[in-house]
């Protein structure tokens, strides 16, 4: 596949998950619905203190967007999902989707910028300038 049509896909993923993260998941911290008190306290977190995630949620996933903070933004992200990750493992509850999110963020920002899998793999990538990777 060229890599036009990779970065492409890379950033129709990368709409995706900055869609998914700001409106089911970010919205459902700060609108009222059944439940919510239950399922937050659950977590062991108090309705305001999601609401600050989910401002944090809601400016990781625009940092994802535009090509000079997408990077960063990946990271921010990681960390934000490795927070969930531990939340849901600490009461008992699955936690894979975090994890699936983060490697659907990586692989979209990657085929965005192809020197991302050359940096986290150690090798060239067709179209791109070879990375001095530290070994």
């Amino acid at each position: 596949m060229k890599t036009p049509e990779k970065s492409t896909i890379g950033w129709v993923m990368s709409l995706l998950l900055s869609l998914f993260l700001i409106v089911p998941s970010a919205g459902g911290k700060f609108t009222d619905w059944e439940g919510k008190a239950e399922m937050f306290s659950h977590l062991g977190y108090s309705i305001e203190l999601m609401r600050h995630i989910g401002i944090v949620e809601v400016v990781v996933a625009l940092l994802i967007l535009p090509p000079r903070t997408a990077f960063v933004g990946g990271i921010l992200l990681t960390a934000y999902l490795g927070g969930a990750v531990a939340t849901h493992l600490r009461v008992g509850d699955p936690f894979f989707f975090p994890i699936l999110i983060g490697l659907f963020a990586w692989i979209a920002l990657g085929l965005r910028r192809p020197e991302i899998f050359s940096l986290a793999f150690g090798v060239g990538t067709a179209g791109s300038a070879e990375v001095d990777v530290p070994r």
